[in-house]
């Protein structure tokens, strides 16, 4: 969703390597063998956000349970980051912009929180977007939020997915947190 316009934000000499892939669960992403991918890329820094296709009505080959599968997963991965000699920073999930009362809904805080505790518990640093993108969109309200959305398929509005600008505004909040929460990795950016 937004690791194009992350890739952007490199100095020089850095490369982003953006092996995430639509529709992807942290089950489904390690099943599909994606994750081998990542792991013999040989990184320097592995970014780890999963979430948004970890929820019910995902299907049996995507659903995990915030307290116990997606927190295992998130665990392996980031053990497995670093038995590759990679630092894994894990990123809790970009909140999708739905609004209830004025609020954004927040139905993937759970899997924020077992992202949280996961960096807590491993010792890695935690990019909290999901705290971030919902204290962003809560400011902007709903009707600047939807400027967010790509253009809308088969009539249905999209406020998980990401345009260029929300690209850009995010992977830039995901610049911020990096600077403040691993400084090896913030010297990668411009």
């Amino acid at each position: 969703i937004w690791g194009a316009a992350f890739a952007k934000l490199l100095g020089p000499g850095a490369e982003c390597v953006n092996l995430a892939s639509g529709g992807q669960s942290s089950k489904s992403f390690r099943d599909g063998g994606r994750w081998k991918k990542v792991i013999e890329a040989k990184p320097a820094f592995v970014l780890i956000q999963f979430g948004h296709n970890d929820m019910p009505g995902k299907g049996p080959n995507r659903e995990t349970d915030p307290a116990t599968t997606f927190p295992e997963n998130m665990a392996r991965f980031v053990k497995e980051a670093r038995a590759a000699g990679a630092q894994p920073i894990l990123v809790t999930s970009l909140t999708r912009r739905i609004f209830k009362d004025g609020k954004i809904a927040g139905e993937l805080k759970p899997w924020a929180d077992a992202t949280r505790k996961v960096a807590a518990e491993e010792k890695v640093p935690l990019v909290d977007l999901f705290a971030r993108s919902v204290e962003l969109h809560e400011k902007l309200g709903a009707e600047e939020s939807d400027k967010f959305n790509p253009p809308a398929k088969d009539g249905k509005t999209d406020r998980t997915h990401l345009n260029a600008k929300g690209a850009e505004t995010i992977a830039k909040i995901i610049a911020e947190e990096l600077r403040r929460v691993s400084p090896e990795c913030a010297k990668l950016l411009r």
